[in-house]
């Protein structure tokens, strides 16, 4: 749990910046004041501890981790699909991470990108497309071992549930944006699948999707994602902008979005883990969390050494493109 020291730092260091801003003691007193209510009448609680643990700690044996195949495990079978979730399960995986994606008639399927292009023998953005053509498409089409998989079709979001649960593996929703249709279609999804709530984690690099979704179904397990420095650059690290300022810009943005995801939206969400990129994860990083009852998860753990990192050393979850060997990352 959140300790007493750590509100009161906080709120302290609010009404600090404040004073310095405004030069207005009771300014300060009054925002820092209506912050504090804010973040007592708004915030969710996270669900109970047992209820985390079984999802994020499913039965894996005696001073094992959890292992999360990557969008069902990207280099072993064309991510986001049935034939990927069957892979996983076969390779050892506890887990798998699907992302939810909408076509042009609100069909809830399994797609990364907002376009078809990489994935499938398809172009164009899958929210200009109907399921029905969709399902023509070969999700296969320009994987490594398209030969092997040749046909496979994007699933709905219904299919890849029922496929998960028939392997008993733990479900990472990973959700990008639409927090309204996204918190409505999950939340029918558990009620359909009750089993669900002991079984997946929804998760979110938005605030607002995972705020959504408290709101919505307050029993759900969430989780937010973070990356430092995402706003300023991309995940391979090169600058999103070449302009100076624009780098200033976000670098102050990214900063402040790093702080607050540490201190204030993790709290307002109620999330009960939080799903970090591999490179900003240390024992102390894992032991700060861990005082305050979130479970860390690093992404994407692709290497031998890594994953020997996380399983003997920092001893946490891990999602990995591969539970069969060395690979470079899936952005």
């Amino acid at each position: 749990m959140l300790q007493t020291g750590d509100e009161l730092m906080y709120f302290s260091a609010v009404f600090v910046l404040v004073m310095l801003g405004t030069r207005s003691a009771t300014w300060a007193s009054l925002l820092t004041a209506l912050l504090y209510v804010f973040m007592v009448m708004f915030r969710f609680p996270p669900v109970p501890a047992e209820q985390a643990g079984r999802v994020l700690r499913p039965g894996a044996p005696p001073g094992d981790v959890p292992v999360v195949a990557h969008r069902a495990g990207s280099h072993d079978a064309p991510e986001n699909t049935l034939a990927a979730i069957r892979e996983a399960s076969r390779n050892g995986a506890t887990g798998v991470e699907l992302d939810l994606s909408f076509t042009a008639d609100g069909v809830p399927v399994l797609m990364h990108d907002d376009t078809v292009d990489r994935t499938t023998n398809g172009s164009g953005p899958i929210s200009k497309l109907q399921i029905v053509q969709l399902r023509r498409l070969d999700a296969a089409a320009h994987h490594r071992l398209k030969d092997k998989f040749s046909g496979e079709k994007v699933p709905t979001l219904q299919e890849a549930v029922e496929e998960c649960i028939r392997h008993q593996l733990t479900i990472f929703f990973d959700v990008k944006g639409q927090a309204d249709k996204a918190a409505a279609v999950l939340h029918e999804i558990y009620k359909k699948f009750p089993a669900l709530y002991n079984s997946s984690v929804v998760s979110s690099f938005e605030p607002k999707v995972i705020y959504k979704m408290r709101q919505t179904d307050p029993n759900v397990v969430t989780a937010l994602t973070h990356r430092p420095w995402r706003l300023s650059r991309f995940s391979d690290g090169t600058p999103r902008t070449l302009s100076t300022w624009g780098q200033l810009w976000t670098g102050i943005l990214d900063i402040l979005l790093d702080w607050a995801h540490h201190h204030i939206l993790w709290k307002l969400c109620g999330v009960s883990a939080i799903l970090v990129q591999k490179d900003f994860i240390s024992l102390d990083y894992v032991q700060y969390w861990a005082e305050r009852g979130v479970e860390v998860v690093g992404w994407t753990v692709n290497t031998a050494v890594e994953k020997d990192y996380y399983q003997n050393l920092l001893k946490i979850g891990y999602i990995t493109d591969s539970l069969l060997e060395d690979c470079d990352p899936y952005y």
